[in-house]
């Protein structure tokens, strides 16, 4: 596919991103996903403050053909949210990697980011799906 996948991000296979920066991971769902799901009308996080552990849930987002619960490859408390998807949701489809970003988490231990894909192996998992 001619998916936008940046080499500098890590991928999970439930078509999140995540950026490091020191200790704060940034993550925000790939272009594939928000193609897949279509048009973005609605998102749900948790609050800020809110500690998950790492494979929880920390929202969702819903599109016109189906919900999808995102995931965080990571634990830790929750620092910041985008609070302008409230509004504009569909600045997920436009920007998925900038304006589109979903969370903030200052994460407790951020060596569970080695066992995502990179960008080559993850567009090799997007085009066999």
């Amino acid at each position: 596919g001619d998916w936008n996948v940046p080499a500098d991000l890590k991928y999970a296979k439930s078509d999140e991103w995540f950026r490091v920066d020191g200790d704060i991971v940034t993550i925000g769902l790939s272009d594939y996903a928000q193609d897949q799901l279509n048009d973005i009308v609605y998102v749900e996080f948790k609050g800020v403050g809110d500690s998950i552990d790492a494979g929880d849930s920390f929202g969702e987002v819903e599109s016109v053909k189906a919900a999808s619960e995102l995931y965080s490859a990571v634990g830790g408390e929750i620092t910041e949210i985008n609070e302008d998807l409230e509004d504009t949701p569909e600045t997920i489809n436009g920007d998925p990697y900038g304006a589109g970003w979903l969370v903030k988490i200052k994460a407790t231990d951020t060596s569970a980011l080695d066992d995502l894909m990179d960008a080559d192996e993850y567009s090799s998992y997007c085009d066999e799906r």
